[in-house]
């Protein structure tokens, strides 16, 4: 009796805790979105008259058009190169026999450890010799270099668990090594496949410190053209672009969810 007394206090102490926690991550996120709602240009919540006079402000503002597509160009461009490389190196590693590759793994995650400043003033030092480093290539190499190595670590966990004898019977009925891959790996590592891409896109969608050294006019992206109109004052269109990315971070969980199930999307993020 008193272990079951004991056993309900921890599950309801537990419970009040995560419900804790889960209201604290959504507090401030709930504020952002009804903000974005009021007609004043005051920060206030919840919000006197409801409106959505600054959606039509971020919707008519062509600095922040050529923004959302800044960051669709640099996020889509981070996401292939992030989940290629990821994916090249992990079906590497995992078809190798070398102890040095196998020590060799914890090494990918470096850029992982290094400040986002000290990336930024590198690769600012790196492309500005070749003066490139106001351009889409250097935005894109710098997202990489986040999102590759948790790409790869992804697609390495998902690779572990492949049937390699499958892909071996394939390859001796004369199959090529590319319609192997694509009609036997490929099938099982989906799931992996997916997770890497969406980390890799919202990585780079949200990525502010490293894009701040290296863009330009016209490569500015929505973190970093957020953080300029709030630098002087409160600009209440900044609400506006957050609650989008809220948004769109969560249609994007959703429709993968939906494509490969919320369990195994769960397990892989």
């Amino acid at each position: 009796m008193r272990m079951s007394i004991r056993r309900r206090s921890l599950l309801a102490g537990f419970r009040v805790g995560y419900l804790a926690m889960f209201a604290l991550l959504i507090a401030p996120l709930i504020v952002i979105v009804g903000s974005s709602l009021a007609e004043s240009s005051a920060l206030r919540f919840p919000p006197e008259v409801l409106s959505v006079r600054w959606y039509a402000a971020f919707l008519s503002d062509s600095a922040w058009r050529r923004a959302v597509i800044n960051s669709l160009i640099v996020g889509t461009g981070t996401t292939v190169v992030a989940t290629s490389l990821g994916l090249s190196a992990a079906y590497g590693v995992q078809r190798s026999d070398s102890a040095l590759v196998d020590r060799a793994v914890p090494l990918t995650l470096m850029p992982l450890f290094l400040p986002p400043v000290v990336l930024g003033v590198a690769l600012l030092a790196f492309f500005g010799s070749f003066s490139l480093h106001q351009t889409y290539l250097s935005i894109i190499v710098a997202h990489s270099l986040w999102a590759t190595p948790i790409a790869f670590l992804v697609l390495q966990s998902v690779l572990s668990q492949v049937d390699w004898n499958r892909r071996d019977a394939a390859l001796d009925l004369s199959a090529s090594p590319t319609r192997t891959f694509a009609e036997v790996v490929l099938p099982q590592i989906k799931e992996g496949l997916v997770a890497s891409i969406l980390i890799a896109f919202i990585i780079s969608i949200q990525e502010f410190v490293m894009t701040l050294f290296l863009s330009g006019e016209a490569t500015l992206t929505i973190p970093v053209l957020a953080w300029r109109s709030i630098s002087q004052a409160l600009d209440p269109v900044v609400n506006v672009v957050s609650t989008l990315l809220i948004v769109v971070v969560t249609v994007i969980l959703l429709i993968a969810a939906s494509l490969i199930g919320l369990d195994r999307l769960a397990r892989q993020l």
